[in-house]
């Protein structure tokens, strides 16, 4: 029976380097070499957008900011000259622009009326996470005049 020796220095080595490795390969999707991931997200609306479209003045912008390693979405939502006040604020995919999705968030307006903002923070699902990446979201801005929508932009986001 042949018998392997190996010394304590080469052992050491040999267990360090494998939990080393481990360590590097539980590290979550959404480390980037120490930095979290994060994204701008911004969408241009219009009632051009909605499907189907609407004739309408009103025109908004969505900006904010996505940490992938939290799921945390910042938006802000301004619109302006719509037909009658906004009545909701809606986040709806997957869907590729001109294509009808379901609701997946309502968002809290802030500042009612024809001119207005809704801002505030959403922990997003893996799920959403990844439409949202994938420009599969969009926002629409409801008033009385159009219940279905007014204006909607797709949604886009690009790594910081």
């Amino acid at each position: 029976m042949k018998t392997i020796s190996i010394n304590r220095k080469s052992l050491f080595s040999l267990i360090a380097g494998i939990a080393l490795s481990i360590f590097f390969i539980s590290c979550t999707k959404d480390s980037n070499n120490g930095n979290s991931q994060m994204y701008n997200t911004s969408g241009n609306a219009s009632g051009a957008q909605e499907n189907p479209q609407v004739a309408t003045a009103g025109t908004g912008t969505l900006s904010g900011t996505y940490n992938a390693t939290t799921n945390n979405w910042q938006y802000t939502v301004n619109w302006s000259t719509l037909s009658s006040t906004a009545s909701a604020v809606e986040i709806h995919g997957p869907a590729s622009a001109g294509v009808n999705a379901s609701l997946l968030l309502a968002l809290t307006i802030v500042v009612p009326g024809v001119s207005g903002s809704a801002s505030g923070n959403v922990t997003l699902t893996d799920q959403q996470e990844a439409w949202l990446l994938a420009g599969q979201l969009y926002y629409t801005v409801l008033t009385a005049t159009n219940i279905t929508g007014e204006i909607r932009g797709q949604i886009s986001a690009s790594l910081q």
